[in-house]
């Protein structure tokens, strides 16, 4: 028999609305996360305190850490400083990672020891394959031992594929607005260097292979860009740089 959720249960469709929310909004990649962070800690932590901290990394580079409280940044922090620990795990192996007493566990000592001072006692770090660009982890921080049991746990692993697709959708639309802004340079620098070359042309008397040359040996004896010099060069005419119009 096919799983239905009952009307009068709010708890998924609060989940649902709020997602939606998040991704109909205008907000920067970024401000998503953080959001999401929050929306997260307040699902899972219905029953008792908890706080959780979600990083994500794009093009092995670019990455955003956001934490729906204090306690969550700080941890989050701490596992960026040493470079290790279960959130590290998570995201190298791909697998969840649980800590039942963070007293008591021996693993990443570094982190424990320094998590510990900051009255953290049970984690859970969860993968979240997001596409072949981006990697994101989810980590859930609790003030209490054995926070993360088996219903928590089941819980947690239902509420982060949701989640998942979400952020899959948020950071394809981050991309595809990336892209469109950088063709948007592209073209507006391309526009003024066009226009430079034109000026040279008609100041050197050259061609338009002699004019481009000209430009680039006075790019590379200023040591600045090409598209740098261009603007010089129409601005001190008396001109404003020309605009491409360009439309998403």
């Amino acid at each position: 028999m096919k799983d239905t959720v009952a009307a009068s249960d709010p708890h998924r469709e609060s989940v649902a609305e709020l997602l939606i929310r998040l991704l109909a909004s205008e907000d920067e990649l970024g401000s998503f996360v953080d959001e999401l962070a929050f929306m997260a800690a307040a699902e899972i932590g219905q029953d008792s305190q908890v706080s959780c901290g979600i990083m994500l990394v794009r093009n092995r580079r670019s990455t955003i850490v956001c934490g729906s409280d204090d306690a969550a940044r700080r941890f989050e922090d701490i596992h960026t400083y040493l470079g290790a620990g279960p959130r590290v795990e998570a995201k190298k192996t791909g697998a969840i990672i649980c800590v039942e007493d963070a007293e008591e566990e021996k693993r990443w000592r570094d982190f424990m020891e320094i998590a510990v001072l900051h009255d953290l006692r049970s984690l859970v770090a969860v993968p979240l394959g997001i596409d072949d660009t981006a990697q994101a982890v989810i980590t859930f921080y609790a003030m209490q031992p054995h926070s993360f049991g088996e219903p928590t746990l089941s819980a947690v692993q239902r509420f982060v594929e949701p989640v998942k697709r979400s952020l899959r959708v948020a950071v394809r639309t981050a991309r595809f607005a990336e892209a469109a802004e950088h063709r948007q340079r592209a073209m507006e620098s391309r526009t003024v260097i066009d226009v430079a070359i034109g000026i040279t042309m008609a100041q050197a008397a050259c061609s338009q292979d002699e004019a481009v040359t000209i430009l680039k040996r006075a790019s590379s004896h200023r040591n600045i860009k090409l598209r740098t010099l261009a603007g010089e060069l129409v601005n001190s005419l008396g001109q404003p740089e020309p605009i491409t119009p360009f439309t998403e």
